[in-house]
């Protein structure tokens, strides 16, 4: 059983002469930074953002490993939609950390500078189109009934909205 199993994992203190607090933290373009630096390692940056997650309790970004857990700063989302797979009457997110989910095209939405947005784990997290993956999605998109966008996804069309404004 790792410790992360525990019930109490997320509750428990830091261990001695360490803090939760750290000074990790993803920028909007989705690279790790460390005490200032950028995080050059490649294995160490990929392992990061396979940890992501939110706190239980509290709801902040947290890298879990569950062995240990840190919170860190998130700039603008956690996750970035790097491909996309079409796939008959869907299509498939390949993202940041290596995983794959189907596309939620419900929850799609338009941000600053035409950004496109949408919401992935379950809905719990807000992930980024990297441009090459937002350029995927040019061939599902179609003007709705007054101009705005929508995605054609098989036979089902969704709508893109705007994003709201993080808090």
């Amino acid at each position: 059983m790792k410790p992360g199993e525990h019930p109490e994992f997320f509750r428990l203190p830091a261990p001695p002469g360490r803090s939760r607090e750290s000074t990790i933290r993803l920028d909007a373009s989705g690279t790790f930074w460390h005490d200032g630096a950028r995080v050059e390692h490649a294995a160490m940056a990929r392992a990061f953002a396979t940890w992501i997650d939110r706190h239980p309790d509290d709801g902040r970004f947290i890298l879990n490993n569950g062995y240990d857990w840190t919170y860190f700063t998130v700039a603008d989302v956690p996750f970035f939609v790097e491909g996309l797979r079409l796939d008959g009457e869907g299509a498939t997110l390949l993202l940041s950390d290596g995983s794959e989910e189907p596309l939620d095209a419900e929850s799609l939405s338009v941000g600053q500078g035409d950004a496109v947005f949408v919401r992935v784990k379950q809905g719990r997290f807000e992930a980024r189109f990297r441009p090459q993956a937002q350029t995927a999605l040019m061939p599902l998109l179609e003007p709705g009934p007054e101009g705005e966008p929508e995605i054609l996804l098989g036979s089902r069309r969704f709508s893109i909205g705007k994003r709201a404004v993080p808090a």
